[in-house]
């Protein structure tokens, strides 16, 4: 079968697959892969009753994806230039940037402040992927 992680409890190892509006419950001993289960993965599992064993990545998530941006950087932009939406441009969010420079032009400046918080967001680390859904550098 094929579904998604749903949750994962490092701590205790175990974790729930959903898969066609059912839900089945594993643990770690059961995954085959040598990368660790991660929200949303998708999964080709074998299910017995409630329980998934067998579980292993499935499709083009074998490999998980390899920062190429810098956080540094996107912070530095977004405090500096983050009214015209330039640390956005960079991560690869065109409409949220556009939105921030055409905020930023209706209203005087304010958008700047929208700018400055998501700086700060992003050097604190809670903004951590880029468009495509890669970690940053």
């Amino acid at each position: 079968m094929i579904g998604h992680i749903k949750s994962y409890d490092p701590d205790n190892q175990t974790g729930v697959i959903k898969s066609d509006g059912k839900l089945y419950e594993f643990h770690l001993n059961d995954w085959t892969d040598e990368v660790p289960p991660d929200l949303d993965d998708e999964v080709s599992f074998e299910a017995m009753d409630a329980t998934a064993k067998k579980i292993s990545l499935a499709g083009a998530i074998l490999n998980k994806p390899k920062a190429v941006k810098y956080k540094y950087l996107a912070g530095i932009l977004a405090l500096v230039l983050g009214g015209a939406g330039v640390h956005r441009l960079y991560l690869g969010y065109y409409g949220i940037a556009l939105a921030q420079l055409a905020l930023t032009l209706a209203t005087a400046g304010y958008g700047l402040l929208w700018g400055f918080v998501e700086g700060v967001l992003i050097l604190a680390g809670h903004l951590d992927k880029d468009a495509q859904g890669r970690p940053l550098k």
